[in-house]
């Protein structure tokens, strides 16, 4: 099967999920990473905002406002991390995400301590399917974010054994789903 394929069953799959489900789940997962070592060691960490019943995140940055919080806006193929709080505003950017207010302070890599990576899938080696525009695999194969730990954050039943591959595709450290946290070597 393509990752095209792919992509469209299990996004298909994840938005079929009952709204309960879906929460309990995006729990389960906030839960597991506020319990993790890399989560509670890091002062500065990049999260993104859900959407298309991506799981929810969000209780993190409310439970752990000693955090630093950055998220992503998509300017011209590239992330740019913008230090977000729950008080500040947010505003639908590229591709109807959510992105923080461009004129809050951007973050720089040797800020950042720990990446939550939104993922389609992951499998067992640390490889995830995104939604195809490729923005995670061109700032994660950049020197100076390459070191940084990364999580993908994925369902449990995307979670697979094997996906396809291109030359691009960046590994992660770890995949978190509804059932615990898997650390990989990178």
């Amino acid at each position: 099967m393509s990752k095209s394929q792919l992509r469209r069953r299990l996004l298909s799959d994840r938005q079929s999920l009952a709204t309960t489900v879906w929460r309990q789940n995006s729990d389960r997962i906030t839960d597991h990473l506020r319990r993790w070592w890399r989560f509670q060691q890091a002062k500065t960490i990049l999260a993104y905002f859900s959407f298309r019943q991506e799981p929810d995140l969000s209780p993190l940055w409310y439970v752990s406002p000693e955090k630093v919080w950055g998220f992503p806006r998509c300017v011209d193929g590239s992330l740019i991390w913008h230090h977000w709080r729950p008080e500040n505003a947010r505003q639908r950017g590229s591709f109807g995400l959510m992105e923080p207010d461009p004129s809050l302070p951007v973050l720089q890599p040797s800020q950042v301590d720990l990446i939550l990576v939104p993922s389609v899938s992951c499998d067992g080696c640390g490889y995830r399917l995104g939604y195809g525009g490729g923005f995670y695999d061109r700032m994660l194969s950049r020197s100076e974010w390459s070191k940084i730990p990364t999580v993908g954050i994925v369902f449990a039943a995307a979670r697979v054994d094997t996906l396809p591959r291109d030359s691009w595709d960046q590994p992660l450290a770890a995949v978190c789903t509804e059932e615990g946290i898997w650390e990989l070597s990178k």
